[in-house]
C-alpha cells in the first residue's frame, strides 16, 4: 500500500537494470508518504483561499439538491458532487461549517476529510511531468513472482482479453512506457486528485513511481521487452488518486476513483493504498464516520456496476483482526497515538466486497512486513521480502524492484483479470469466489503463534496464495515444448500474411491437443480468418470471425488436433484480412507441444 501502511513499503530506485530494495518502513505500499506540503500563499490559484478545508456531505441521493443548497447556505461551496450515491465534496473556510451542516434536515453525515488545508493546486491543477523515455535492451525472462503463482503457465491458456479493463487507482501511470503503452487505455484514464475528475490528457500520469510499478505487474505487454504482467493481454487505465507533492490519497479522491471505475466499465480495480489521513477510520468519530460511509457508498456503486476492488492489506506487520492502537494518524499534520478497536477500519481494504491481499516472499512464506488478520485477509500473493523484490516498470521507460503488499495486490488483480477474460459474464462475487477456490493452501508457520486458523483458511494467508493457472482452468501445467515468435507482422487490408515458427527437437507427430496462442492487434476482427499451416502444408482452421464482429484484437489460445502432421519443421500462423478499412498486426504467437 502507499502512505506508510497505504502504499507498499519500500520504494525502488528508478533504474534501467534490475535493482533490489528492501522494506525499511512498516507501512502500506511504498516508502512512507512525505508530509503534506504547506498551503501556498493566498491568491496563487483563482477561487482558492488560505484555510480552505474539504468535507464529505452525505445525504440520500434524492436529497442531493437540498444538500448542495445547504452547503452554500452554511458558508461553503460545492467542489464536486456524486449524485447517484448522495455524496457531495464541499469546501469551506468556516470553522463551524461541519457542525452547522449537521443540523440541517436531510443531511445524514458530514465529515472533514483532512486535518490540513486543501492545496491551491486543487483549483488549477498542474499536469504531471511526461518523462523522457529510456530505451531498454532488457528482454523478458522468467521472474520468481510470476512462476510462484504460475502466471507463466496460465499464458498458455490466456494472456487476457483486451475487452477487460483494469483500473489502477494509484499515484498515476506512465502511459508512454514501452511495456505499458501497448495496453494503455487513455480514453478511460483520469486524475481524481482533490476529488473530482480531471480528464485532460496526461492528468493521469505518475506523480511518484508507485502506480507505474503496480501497472506493470498487472499488465505489462508480452512484447519481448523488459517484463510481462500477470495479464499481458488486458487493458489498463490510470485513475490517479494521489495528490502531487504529498502523494496522499484523501477520501474524496477515492470516492471519485470508485465512481469513475463503475461508470467506465472497469472489471477490476487495484488499490494499493489506504485512505489518508487516517490509517484507521473509527465510526465513533463524526468526521471519520462520514469518510467510511462516503467511500463505502462509492465502492458499492462500482461493484454494482460490475467492478471488483482488490486492495493491499498494508505493511505494518499488524493484526487487523485485533486492533489496539494507531500511531500513524493523521498523516497530513501532527500524528498522535490513539487507542482503537476493530470497529475502526483500514479503508478501502476492510470494506465489504473488497478482496484483501497479504504478501508472501519468495518461497510462499509470509512477508515480514505484511499485515494479517483472521477473517480480514482473503488471499495472498508475492510481494517480495528482504533481498528479493518484485521487478516491474518505472516511469521513463525504466525498471526496478519494490516490495510490499502494494506489490502483492496487483498480482491478484492480474489473476482476477485473467478470470474475467475466460468468462465475461462473471460478476464481482463470482470472481471473488473463483480467486478463493483456486488459491493454494498455505499452512501457518509453526514458529509464529500469531497465525491462527487452519491450513485451508488462516490469518496470514486467508484462502491461500493465488494460482493463475488453476484460476483460468488449467488443471495441469503444459508438459510439452514451447515455441514463440514475437516479431511483428503487419496485416494490411485485403491481404493474407504469415508468421513462421520453426520447431525442432520434438519426436514424432504433433499432439492432438496442440496449443496455439495468438495475440493480434486489429481494429475490426470480423475481417479476419486465422489458420495454422503445418510443415507438410496441411491447413488447420483456427477461427473465421463473423463479418459483423466489430471487436478489437484477438487474444486467444486454440486447441488443434494436429496429430496427422510431423512436429518438426516450420509452422505458420496465416492471417487473412478480407475487407477494407481496418488493419492490424500479428504481435506474437506461440505453439505448445
Amino acid at each position: 500500500m502507499l502512505s506508510a501502511m497505504a502504499l507498499a513499503i519500500p520504494t525502488a530506485s528508478a533504474t534501467a537494470a534490475p535493482t533490489t530494495t528492501t522494506p525499511t518502513v512498516p507501512g502500506g505500499v511504498s516508502a512512507p508518504a512525505a508530509p503534506a506540503a504547506a498551503a501556498p500563499a493566498a491568491g496563487s490559484a483563482a477561487g482558492w483561499t488560505a484555510g480552505t478545508r474539504a468535507y464529505l456531505v452525505i445525504s440520500a441521493p434524492a436529497d442531493v439538491a437540498a444538500a448542495k443548497a445547504a452547503v452554500a447556505a452554511k458558508g461553503g461551496t460545492v467542489f464536486a458532487s456524486y449524485d447517484a450515491i448522495g455524496v457531495v465534496v464541499a469546501h469551506s473556510t468556516a470553522t463551524g461549517f461541519a457542525a452547522a451542516l449537521r443540523t440541517v434536515a436531510g443531511i445524514q453525515q458530514v465529515g472533514a476529510t483532512r486535518t490540513s488545508d486543501v492545496p491551491a493546486d486543487a483549483y488549477s491543477p498542474a499536469l504531471p511531468a511526461n518523462p523522457a523515455q529510456a530505451a531498454t535492451t532488457l528482454t523478458e525472462s522468467n521472474r520468481w513472482d510470476m512462476t510462484q503463482i504460475k502466471a507463466d503457465q496460465a499464458w498458455n491458456v490466456t494472456t487476457g482479453s483486451p475487452s477487460v479493463k483494469v483500473g489502477v487507482l494509484d499515484t498515476g501511470v506512465d502511459d508512454q512506457h514501452q511495456d505499458l503503452a501497448p495496453n494503455f487505455d487513455a480514453a478511460d484514464s483520469v486524475s481524481c486528485a482533490y476529488g473530482k475528475p480531471d480528464t485532460r490528457s496526461g492528468a493521469w500520469r505518475d506523480v511518484d513511481t508507485h502506480g507505474t510499478h503496480v501497472a506493470g505487474t498487472i499488465a505489462a505487454a508480452k512484447n519481448g521487452k523488459g517484463v510481462i504482467g500477470v495479464a499481458p493481454g488486458v487493458k489498463i487505465a490510470s485513475v490517479r488518486i494521489a495528490e502531487p507533492t504529498s502523494t496522499l490519497f484523501y477520501p474524496e479522491n477515492t470516492v471519485c476513483g470508485f465512481v469513475w471505475a463503475g461508470d467506465h466499465g472497469f472489471k477490476v480495480t487495484n488499490n494499493s493504498y489506504y485512505t489518508d489521513p487516517w490509517q484507521f477510520n473509527c465510526p465513533d468519530d463524526l468526521d471519520q464516520a462520514a469518510i467510511i460511509e462516503g467511500v463505502k457508498r462509492a465502492q458499492e456503486y462500482a461493484e454494482g456496476k460490475g467492478s471488483l476492488q482488490v486492495a493491499a492489506a498494508g505493511n505494518a506487520d499488524y493484526d487487523l483482526a485485533n486492533k489496539t492502537t494507531d500511531t500513524e494518524s493523521p498523516d497530513d499534520s501532527t500524528k498522535v497515538t490513539r487507542t482503537i478497536g476493530n470497529a475502526c477500519l483500514d479503508i478501502p481494504t476492510e470494506l465489504p466486497g473488497v478482496v484483501t491481499v497479504a504478501a508472501t516472499g519468495s518461497g510462499s512464506g509470509k512477508a515480514s512486513y505484511s499485515n494479517f488478520g483472521r477473517g480480514v485477509i482473503d488471499v495472498a500473493a508475492p510481494g517480495g521480502d528482504g533481498a528479493t523484490g518484485v521487478y516491474s516498470t518505472l516511469p521513463g521507460g525504466k525498471y526496478g524492484t519494490k516490495s510490499g503488499t502494494s506489490m502483492a495486490s496487483p498480482h491478484v488483480t492480474g489473476v482476477a483479470a485473467l478470470i474475467a477474460s475466460t468468462d465475461p459474464t462473471l460478476t464481482p462475487a463470482d470472481i471473488r469466489a473463483r480467486l478463493a477456490a483456486q488459491a493454494n493452501d498455505l499452512a501457518c508457520p509453526a514458529s509464529d503463534s500469531r497465525c491462527t486458523g487452519t491450513t485451508a483458511v488462516n490469518s496470514f494467508f486467508g484462502e491461500g496464495q493465488v494460482d493463475a493457472l488453476k484460476a483460468v482452468g488449467g488443471a495441469t501445467p503444459p508438459t510439452g515444448k514451447y515455441f514463440e515468435n514475437l516479431t511483428d507482422v503487419a496485416i494490411p487490408d485485403n491481404t493474407t500474411v504469415e508468421s513462421p515458427i520453426t520447431v525442432t527437437g520434438v519426436t514424432g507427430n504433433a499432439p492432438t491437443t496442440l496449443k496455439v496462442g495468438v495475440d493480434i492487434k486489429h481494429t475490426y476482427r470480423g475481417d479476419l480468418v486465422l489458420s495454422l499451416v503445418a510443415p507438410d502444408g496441411t491447413v488447420y482452421l483456427l477461427e473465421d470471425f463473423p463479418n459483423n464482429d466489430s471487436t478489437d484484437n484477438v487474444a486467444k489460445t486454440y486447441t488443434v488436433n494436429a496429430g496427422a502432421s510431423a512436429a518438426n519443421g516450420t509452422w505458420k500462423l496465416r492471417v487473412k484480412d478480407g475487407a477494407s478499412g481496418d488493419t492490424g498486426t500479428i504481435d506474437a504467437w506461440n505453439l505448445t507441444f
